[in-house]
């Protein structure tokens, strides 16, 4: 018996087109929630609401929007028509694999306003409603590079995933006695659109596949983090080793490294 829509939880999944979006989108409406998916792509939002729809009875609100605008968070709350949303998956964002003097401001502009801004923008706008009820979750896809020194190249990515990480770490210390769970989850090199959309898919092809994660593997680890109530979660061992590794490391060693990383995906400084 399928239960009614107005019964149903909402999940709201950004970055849902494609890759760790599509697999929490479907993850999510596979556990019987509703989902309002948002990204740029209308016909991939809409071959998967269709996929969920009739795989799992749930609804699905496809929202084609472009999260790098400065009121794309009031867009999304007025399709949501005064629905509360019980999970919020912050998950788009994309890096720029070139120089940031190279590039012009708007690129990177839009780059920062889609990984940071748009995360705060969300978050607080949901965070209400979760409150009032005393209860909701907060996932948010950060990176492995938001602990590392950065290198040329992606300038601004490492650095907008850093700020991601602190604002959970904070956020959670705020909201966990009020019955909400914050978890953000650090994957490193992840098998999915996020090299296509940059350009590093040959980097990727050269890397042993026992590092590389896939989407499936990466949201299955998010989600128990939250079941548990977990705050940070870095998904495989290899991950976690070089996590260790940037504690350990001098800065400089760290530095050198990532300059010599850089080439090979592709981005150089200046």
């Amino acid at each position: 018996m399928t239960t009614p829509a107005a019964c149903r939880p909402l999940a709201l999944v950004t970055g849902a087109s494609s890759g760790m979006g599509a697999a929490f989108a479907r993850r999510l409406a596979a556990r019987g929630h509703d989902v309002a998916l948002v990204a740029r792509r209308r016909d991939r939002l809409e071959a998967l609401a269709a996929e969920l729809e009739a795989a799992h009875g749930v609804s699905c609100l496809v929202l084609p929007l472009d999260l790098s605008g400065a009121d794309a968070h009031d867009r999304v709350l007025a399709a949501l028509e005064g629905r509360p949303v019980a999970v919020l998956v912050n998950n788009a964002g994309y890096s720029l694999a070139r120089a940031y003097a190279d590039t012009d401001w708007p690129t990177q502009r839009d780059c920062v306003m889609t990984l940071v801004m748009a995360v705060c923008a969300l978050t607080h706008a949901v965070l209400p409603g979760m409150l009032a009820a005393g209860q909701g979750r907060i996932i948010t896809t950060s990176s492995l590079l938001a602990l590392s020194q950065g290198g040329p190249g992606h300038t601004v990515y490492p650095a907008s995933k850093s700020f991601v990480l602190k604002f959970m770490l904070s956020l959670h210390a705020e909201v966990k006695p009020r019955g909400v769970r914050v978890t953000c989850v650090l994957p490193g090199s992840t098998a999915s659109g996020f090299q296509a959309a940059n350009g590093t898919e040959a980097a990727m092809q050269g890397m042993p596949r026992a590092f590389i994660a896939t989407a499936d593997e990466v949201v299955e680890a998010a989600l128990a983090a939250s079941d548990r109530g977990q705050l940070v979660v870095i998904p495989g061992w290899y991950n976690r080793l070089a996590a260790l590794m940037f504690r350990l490391l001098p800065d400089g060693l760290q530095r050198w490294a990532a300059a010599r990383a850089a080439g090979a995906f592709g981005a150089h400084g200046t």
